[in-house]
């Protein structure tokens, strides 16, 4: 017997068992939705149909994500970047949607049709492009910028097409209906927008001032919903509605309160949403219909040589034309919305929306290989990359080569900053590498020796003067990195000291063990100079707090390693691979009576007991022959999937 129920929680299984696959393979779930969809809709295992619950929790994904864009959208840095913004993304938006409607007209496709196709073609992945730059530190590269500009240029150009493409659904009408929508876009939008600001800022203060979270987010529900409902109501789309609703709260100090609490839900539905866009697919159509594999080929290396001319003609030298091209060559989720509105309205038959859906979806799939491949790419086409290379190293060699017995900073940013201050005031010479360009051009115009190059690359750390150095400090908190510096030290310079900055305490021993000198965990420092003000204040004498924070250190902030956790805890503080403490009660029957510590061997499941509590005496670190007894209190420390496993040992045995 089928239940409404049943297609939200077919839905909701596949999302789970696909988020866990995608993010375990390091994907974007993203694609893994749009998969999923493909599979288990009407179109393959038939699992779930079209129906109308499944669309209605989909429509409010994009709502979701349209509020997203409105709570990000910001003035100030569309000024700053309107140059690549209005000029290179207005250009390759408007490029495309004339190419693609007069490809359209000659093949014998209605205008109106080619215009949707133009649109949803023309977008590019937010999601995925924005992710992979910050992985790879490339968000304040000229590419970086030229990428982020063009992306905005369509978040923006969304809006006006969520408007036109309802209009285009009646034909005989359609001069009436632009302007129709046009005027009601217009009143509702000033309506929304002029009174809306007054009224937004003074109804949160009110909100906020009750001092409930729970309060706090239904009115974040009910203002996004509402407002999507009032342009819904006027004739105009939810998605619009939306974005006007995270405009308003842009502009007060609720902006990254809100964020954070509207998260859970944008994810959540805009996931369902993907998997309902995925159920479009007829997975045949791409087997059996080799215009898919064409279409696909067509698609990318067109729309790539189009941002790659365009970004040359808007003064981009070649090597970052091509990249702006290649990352934004694939197409991205907005598209998907274009077209799902344009299904609704029936403006794309199902011999058009197929080939087109699945070339779309085949080449989000390929894009984050595409980007991982840029540089490689980069230097086998454009000769002058190697040039370019060549002259970084050159800078680099040439500024360092007069410095002996100094410091290579890795990471200019504010840690790498305040050391070269103390560096400067101990008259210790040092050579800074940076990726931020317009960093380096002010630190480098006030004299200060920091050159561009990315620390992480063998070559760039030679030139710095490596085999010359007396220490390598990395300025800059991730691990992945910081093994890659770690590496090349000790191929070239084994035994060269090497201070790395963390976070946290979750990867010092893989640092240390990677040949790290130090480990500088910012967390833990933190905590002793708060301990060590604190214990000063109460009148513990210096050389006493001295040692204490020189054992802490000694011992690699044992002291501190793993926390009691809450469901206050920050996501990320909460991550499961982060040692924690937990504290197991031995009740009546538990296996380890009467066992000694060194006899149940927590040990082999990563475990440490840190402390015994017993008959309300707490021992730190307890000796290994310390024998368990009913009541005792075992403080243990490890990451969560351990712990779980310890405590059962306990237990059970």
């Amino acid at each position: 017997m089928e239940t409404t129920l049943q297609p939200v929680l077919v839905l909701l299984a596949a999302a789970v068992l696909v988020v866990v696959i995608f993010r375990t393979l390091q994907l974007p779930p993203l694609l893994g939705y749009l998969i999923v969809g493909a599979l288990i809709g009407p179109h393959a295992l038939g699992w779930i149909d079209d129906t109308e619950a499944v669309h209605v929790l989909a429509e409010i994904g994009v709502v979701f994500l349209m509020f997203s864009i409105g709570l990000e959208f910001s003035l100030p840095r569309l000024i700053t970047m309107r140059r690549v913004v209005f000029g290179l993304g207005a250009a390759q938006v408007a490029t495309t949607l004339a190419i693609v409607i007069g490809v359209a007209y000659m093949l014998g496709v209605p205008w109106q049709a080619g215009l949707v196709l133009g649109g949803a073609l023309a977008m590019s992945s937010t999601a995925i492009l924005a992710k992979l730059l910050a992985e790879r530190f490339e968000l304040n590269s000229p590419h970086g910028r030229q990428i982020i500009g063009v992306l905005l240029f369509q978040d923006l150009a969304v809006v006006p097409l969520l408007i036109v493409i309802p209009a285009l659904a009646s034909p005989e009408d359609l001069a009436l209906n632009l302007g129709i929508a046009a005027v009601k876009a217009a009143v509702v939008l000033l309506v929304l927008l002029f009174f809306g600001q007054r009224v937004m800022r003074s109804w949160f203060h009110v909100v906020a001032r009750q001092k409930s979270a729970e309060l706090f987010v239904l009115n974040v529900l009910l203002v996004t919903l509402g407002i999507a409902f009032v342009t819904d109501f006027a004739g105009l789309s939810m998605a619009l509605g939306a974005f006007v609703a995270g405009v308003l709260i842009s502009e007060t100090e609720y902006r990254y309160q809100v964020e954070e609490d509207i998260k859970p839900f944008r994810d959540i539905l805009l996931g369902l949403f993907f998997v309902t866009i995925g159920m479009l697919l007829d997975a045949r159509v791409v087997v059996e219909n080799a215009w898919v594999s064409v279409l696909l080929v067509v698609l990318v290396a067109s729309k790539t040589a189009l941002i790659l001319l365009l970004a040359r003609l808007f003064g981009a030298d070649w090597s970052v034309a091509l990249r702006t091209g290649l990352a934004l060559g694939a197409c991205g989720e907005f598209g998907f919305v274009l077209l799902a509105l344009a299904n609704k309205t029936e403006l794309l038959g199902p011999d058009i929306l197929q080939p087109v859906l699945a070339a779309m979806v085949l080449s989000m799939l390929i894009a984050p290989f595409i980007i991982e491949r840029s540089d490689m790419l980069v230097r086998r086409w454009i000769a002058s990359e190697w040039m370019a290379r060549a002259m970084q190293l050159h800078n680099i060699a040439v500024q360092s080569m007069a410095a002996a017995d100094h410091v290579v900073i890795c990471g200019y940013g504010r840690s790498g900053q305040h050391l070269a201050r103390l560096l400067e005031q101990e008259k210790v010479p040092f050579i800074a590498l940076d990726l931020d360009p317009q960093r380096i051009r002010e630190a480098a115009a006030a004299g200060e020796s920091v050159v561009f190059g990315d620390a992480g690359r063998r070559e760039v750390l030679v030139a710095a003067g490596l085999q010359r150095a007396r220490a390598v400090a990395i300025t800059y908190s991730d691990t992945a990195s910081a093994l890659k510096v770690l590496g090349h030290v000790q191929e070239l310079r084994p035994g060269l000291p090497v201070v790395v900055r963390t976070l946290d305490d979750a990867d010092i021993d893989q640092l240390k063990a990677a040949g790290a000198a130090e480990v500088v965990a910012e967390v833990m420092e933190g905590s002793l100079m708060l301990a060590s003000s604190t214990l000063m204040l109460l009148g513990t004498p210096l050389n006493r707090v001295l040692r204490r924070i020189r054992e802490t250190r000694t011992h690699r902030y044992h002291l501190f390693r793993g926390l009691y956790r809450g469901v206050t805890d920050e996501a990320e503080e909460a991550d499961e691979k982060h040692p924690r403490l937990h504290s197991v009660m031995i009740a009546t029957g538990a296996d380890a009576i009467g066992r000694t510590l060194a006899e149940i061997d927590l040990a082999s499941l990563s475990v440490e007991v840190a402390a015994v509590r017993r008959r309300n005496v707490r021992t730190v670190t307890p000796a290994a022959e310390t024998r368990v007894e009913e009541g005792d209190v075992l403080v243990l420390l490890g990451i969560a999937e351990d712990l779980a496993a310890a405590e059962l040992k306990l237990v059970q045995g």
